[in-house]
């Protein structure tokens, strides 16, 4: 579950970067290399699961794949906060420098 879970979030990410061109300002690409990285991640804990489970990997129980989607759903959530953050950091458009400068009453004319 938490690597489909990742996967959808990288395709939906992936599909909003490169149909908008207001996303690509906002630095979108940021989180969707957070959510490729993730889908790597969660792709290659996989496989190794299959070699040492075998094809009961197929077979979990229900209690594992809700443990995994709330796994799956908190890794998305965490790259949207991460993400969040860096675009505070970064601030693209200025506009937390535009709120400051107004807070502070510098602002231009």
């Amino acid at each position: 579950m938490t690597l489909l879970i990742t996967v959808i979030a990288a395709v939906v990410s992936t599909v909003v970067w490169y149909s908008s061109e207001k996303a690509r300002a906002l630095k979108i690409g940021v989180l969707l290399y957070m959510f490729w990285g993730a889908s790597l991640m969660w792709l290659v804990d996989a496989a190794v699961e299959y070699l040492e489970v075998g094809a009961d990997y197929f077979t979990p129980a229900a209690g594992d794949m809700l443990n995994d989607a709330f796994l799956g759903v908190s890794v998305v959530a965490l790259a949207l906060v991460v993400w969040v953050v860096y675009l505070l950091v970064k601030d693209p458009q200025h506009t937390v420098k535009k709120i400051l400068s107004e807070k502070n009453g510098n602002v231009r004319k």
